[in-house]
């Protein structure tokens, strides 16, 4: 998928407004792409599932999260995200924004 649909892109930092956590796009997805059960589990606001959810690592936690658009506002700080698959995904950081890595086919 293109970020050219989506409000925040790859290697842009967020708030995660309703559970106050920061993080870092490492993926979008151009719409809900989980199992109905997760959804149903996880997905208490019941958030729209036709629109961008996003792949996020968690600053200071070593999990990921699957998180709807409209849970999240950007995140204005140039601070680090600190998480250890970070390198897996960036290959550099400048004013607040991760360079994604490019993949090798």
């Amino acid at each position: 998928m293109t970020d050219q649909y989506a409000r925040f892109a790859r290697g842009q930092q967020v708030t995660h407004h309703l559970f106050n956590y920061r993080g870092v796009i490492f993926d979008v997805d151009p719409v809900f792409l989980g199992s109905e059960a997760w959804y149903q589990q996880m997905a208490k606001t019941k958030p729209p599932k036709n629109a961008p959810w996003y792949h996020i690592l968690v600053h200071g936690a070593d999990h990921t999260t699957y998180v709807a658009e409209r849970n999240l506002e950007p995140y204005n700080g140039s601070e680090f995200v600190d998480h250890p698959l970070l390198d897996h995904y960036f290959d550099g950081f400048d004013d607040g924004l991760y360079h994604p890595r490019q993949k090798v086919d």
